[in-house]
């Protein structure tokens, strides 16, 4: 078993990267979908692809919560739930309501997010597992996790509503891409990536541990280079852009 004081110095390390590795992907566009690139080796199909990178959040989070002896713990009740609700529909829906067809990605793009989830999910399943809070019934405490779990969801749903609008793009033979409109994106580039980075924010809140504090630093590393290079891309791509759009968080960038 890997002590609490090892366990913490694994989960700084990580934020560490991600501190490291946030303007390095502000300077790199990262080579996938509009943004693909073939000199990055070799491709997987789009689908395949997803599938691939986010089941192991969902499997290596779960085998290791099911190592614990509190499954009637409240804050490990609402987590696994949570956890579960996004990546159930990260890793096995969402792959195959995608209308990429003969679209690929690059073999290094999965893998390495292969490895970010498996770190993500094992870091935040361990803690879960072994070093939970023991439940106690304070009305303070069950308070939090209830407005985290609230946080999480309106994040979610923010989440999918625009991912829908975006899918809804394609209909048909058409598969070009467009000017997204409607909801979130009368005033943001990417509100379906302000979403997850709202329901991740919902989610430390409920357990307000390390590795899901972690989670959420990494959330916005990804997240925020990758709505600016699509932001950028819009207004690049069309002319007539509305200007007053930001990139991801309403008002500020």
């Amino acid at each position: 078993m890997i002590t609490l004081e090892n366990f913490n110095l694994i989960c700084w390390i990580w934020i560490g990267i991600g501190v490291v590795t946030f303007p390095i992907l502000l300077k790199v566009k990262q080579p996938y979908g509009r943004h693909t690139r073939k000199n990055w080796g070799a491709m997987i199909n789009n689908k395949l692809g997803w599938f691939l990178m986010e089941l192991p959040a969902l499997l290596v989070f779960l085998f290791f919560v099911s190592k614990t002896e509190n499954w009637f713990n409240f804050m490990l009740i609402i987590a696994v739930s949570l956890w579960s609700l996004h990546y159930v529909h990260r890793a096995v829906i969402f792959p195959f309501r995608l209308k990429t067809k003969g679209k690929k990605m690059p073999v290094i793009i999965m893998l390495s997010a292969v490895f970010f989830n498996t770190v993500n999910g094992f870091i935040n399943g361990y803690w879960l597992a072994k070093f939970i809070p023991e439940d106690n019934i304070l009305f303070s405490n069950d308070l939090r996790m209830v407005i985290g779990a609230t946080v999480f969801v309106i994040g979610f749903i923010i989440n999918q509503y625009h991912d829908q609008i975006l899918l809804g793009l394609r209909k048909g033979k058409d598969t070009g891409y467009q000017i997204p409109n409607g909801g979130m994106f009368k005033i943001l580039s990417c509100p379906n990536y302000f979403g997850e980075i709202i329901s991740w924010l919902g989610f430390f809140i409920v357990t307000l541990s390390l590795p899901a504090l972690a989670f959420f630093i990494w959330t916005l590393v990804n997240l925020v280079p990758r709505a600016l290079d699509h932001h950028r891309w819009y207004q690049s791509e069309f002319p007539d852009y509305p200007s007053k759009r930001k990139a991801i968080f309403p008002f500020l960038l």
